[in-house]
């Protein structure tokens, strides 16, 4: 992997269900070592401090989030969004997917010094419920320890632990 800093941001609302996936998957990812390049962030529902956090430069931003797909519940998404045309989002503070965080960083990068990451990846999972309640139903809190494991081989925790391991 190139040189440059890492953000895995957990999104979603946690009072709406399966949509807390992102943010249950970070708080176990932080349980783990990860490189010093890496940084963890629990975003919840705060999209515009996202956006304005991406500023800072980043090499890769793994954006964690529940995403209605179409597949069963529980399924383990990995996205790279494509690029294109971008509209101008509405700013909501509490209702901003990661569509509208990244319309957004696009619009402050282009009005600042800021610069957006190079590459975005999203680490989906397939919500069964997104109704008003606490908690992650069976299929996705089964899915939590999946997500850590792609982010945890994406930010390159296994190439590293491997190399520590081997001896000299």
């Amino acid at each position: 992997m190139t040189a440059g800093r890492v953000l895995v941001a957990g999104v979603g609302n946690i009072f709406l269900g399966d949509d807390g996936f992102g943010v249950e998957t970070v708080r176990r990812l932080a349980g783990h070592p990860l490189p010093p390049d890496v940084e963890v962030l629990d975003v919840g529902v705060r999209g515009v401090h996202l956006a304005y956090q991406l500023l800072d430069g980043y090499r890769l931003l793994l954006l964690v989030d529940a995403t209605a797909r179409g597949g069963d519940p529980g399924t383990v998404y990995l996205i790279e969004p494509e690029a294109g045309p971008v509209e101008s989002p509405v700013l909501d503070g509490h209702r901003m997917g990661p569509d509208a965080v990244l319309a957004l960083l696009a619009t402050l990068a282009a009005g600042t010094d800021g610069s957006a990451p190079d590459r975005v990846l999203v680490v989906g999972c397939e919500p069964e419920s997104l109704e008003e309640g606490i908690g992650l139903s069976a299929p996705v809190e089964a899915a939590v320890d999946e997500a850590v494991g792609v982010i945890l081989r994406l930010v390159g925790t296994d190439a590293q632990a491997e190399r520590e391991a081997s001896p000299c």
